[in-house]
């Protein structure tokens, strides 16, 4: 948590509330939503998915304030690998959302999504792996399967090869079960924890448990670049570092910690504002031949007026952030 928080009034002063417009449905939605901020050492964003409780949500607000009032620490390196991300599109799609990420080496396919079946899963998989035969492909589950049916899907899915599924089953024990499973079946599908990390108020449970193999760490969820540092190198486990549809703000510090971390040997999810129709700023962080080079971003004033939200919305947001603010102040009180 950061050392001192700011004045509720000081974050409302350079508060900005955005609905950002997508290309295709991502968890469920076309519009994303954010609030920004604007402190001494830049732009922070606040943008907690509404199943987060306030209690979560002042992890996200902690990390806003970190990146607008502290600033990140000092990069280890200046060039980040990032993966391309396909949503639970049709497998006919995939071309099209490949095609917005330019030349990859690696790629997160959604799967499992209500309503959809296991054959779509593969089919959106083969056609990845059609598309981009030597690329590293890894899926992402969102804890969507029970163990029974993670296994059966990851070994099916495994024949195009998987670097790694990430969250296959939505339990911690779950997830130890389903290792055990591939591991005993000699299935070559390494196991990453998300939600099971940030989603849980002991976010090395995982690691302890024998779990996972790696780990998926995003920083607004665990409440900035030092705290989340501080997780990876407790764990013991390489790390990915994702995004939570952030915009270009978020992704700055998704780079940070990337640009941070001893060693980094998985490609980051870090390239997803390629989905936005548009971001906040006019040189959106979107990945070249592979990669984001680390650099500041700020906030453009005609964007952030032109995808300003509506004032119900707003009022949704700066309410939250009132009640968010008090809890994080609260946690901080010497």
């Amino acid at each position: 948590m950061p050392v001192s928080v700011p004045s509720l009034d000081e974050l409302l002063a350079t508060a900005h509330v955005v609905s950002l417009p997508m290309r295709v449905k991502f968890r469920g939605i076309m519009e994303r939503e954010a609030l920004l901020l604007h402190g001494p050492a830049g732009w922070g964003e606040f943008c907690p998915f509404p199943e987060y409780n306030d209690a979560e949500a002042s992890r996200w607000l902690a990390a806003a304030v970190e990146a607008g009032w502290q600033g990140f620490p000092a990069p280890l390196r200046t060039v980040i690998p990032v993966n391309a991300t396909v949503p639970a599109v049709s497998a006919e799609r995939v071309p099209e959302v490949l095609a917005r990420f330019g030349r990859v080496d690696a790629v997160k396919v959604k799967v499992a999504e209500r309503g959809q079946t296991l054959d779509d899963d593969a089919a959106r998989v083969a056609a990845v792996r059609a598309a981009l035969p030597d690329a590293a492909i890894r899926v992402d589950a969102n804890g969507g399967w029970d163990v029974p049916s993670a296994v059966e899907a990851l070994t099916r899915l495994a024949a195009v090869g998987l670097e790694y599924a990430e969250q296959p089953v939505p339990t911690i024990e779950g997830l130890a079960e389903v290792r055990t499973r591939l591991r005993a079946a000699g299935t070559p599908v390494l196991i990453a924890a998300d939600e099971s990390v940030r989603k849980e108020s002991d976010p090395l449970r995982v690691a302890r448990a024998g779990a996972a193999d790696l780990l998926v760490v995003k920083v607004a969820p665990l409440g900035g670049v030092r705290r989340a540092l501080d997780i990876v190198a407790q764990a013991g486990l390489p790390a990915v570092v994702s995004s939570a549809l952030d915009t270009s703000v978020g992704i700055r510090a998704g780079l940070a910690l990337a640009a941070s971390l001893p060693e980094l040997p998985y490609a980051c999810g870090l390239g997803t504002v390629s989905l936005f129709e548009s971001d906040i700023t006019l040189d959106p962080l979107v990945a070249d031949d592979g990669a984001i080079r680390l650099r500041d971003v700020s906030a453009d004033a005609g964007l952030l007026s032109r995808y300003a939200a509506s004032a119900d919305r707003r009022d949704w947001w700066l309410a939250r952030l009132a009640r968010v603010h008090a809890l994080l102040t609260a946690s901080v009180a010497p």
